[in-house]
């Protein structure tokens, strides 16, 4: 059986971090986010919209400096993980009112209810740790992020 670490380790792909990342607003932050999986063959405009629906929802700012935008996307298979350092705090309506630097976006299946929580978990718990969030401002490569994420 997978352990949802493991499944963590297995989503993030080095394509998929981005280092100083120029965004000036939440809104521009979610098309940065729509264009990193589009890349994936998702369709941006798509998931920029279902990523916009769901923080009026709510803010997935979490405070400490860090986002977990995420949605569930019609057609997607299975999770996928883009992680972006932004090279300028962006106001996110964080619930500590702290600009956001490190955003951890996460797309699932629509039907993957129990995945879609599991993973959001993790991550909130990997990133609530002053070591991971201190390593992943100080990475100097995508590789090197992702390394500190998964420690």
């Amino acid at each position: 059986m997978t352990t949802t670490m493991d499944l963590l380790a297995s989503l993030i792909a080095t394509a998929q971090v981005r280092l100083d990342v120029d965004a000036s607003s939440k809104k521009r932050v979610l098309e940065k986010v729509a264009e990193a999986f589009a890349e994936q063959g998702c369709d941006a405009g798509k998931l920029f919209s279902a990523l916009i629906e769901r923080e009026r929802l709510g803010s997935t700012g979490l405070g400490e400096g860090i986002a977990i935008p995420h949605a569930r996307v019609p057609g997607l298979t299975q999770p996928r993980i883009a992680i972006l350092r932004l090279a300028q705090p962006v106001d996110f309506d964080a619930v500590d009112n702290q600009p956001v630097t490190i955003v951890v976006a996460l797309l699932v299946p629509e039907q993957a209810t129990e995945t879609h929580l599991e993973i959001l978990s993790e991550l909130a718990e990997r990133l609530s740790r002053p070591e991971v969030r201190e390593a992943i401002l100080s990475a100097e490569t995508p590789e090197a992020l992702r390394a500190a994420f998964r420690a």
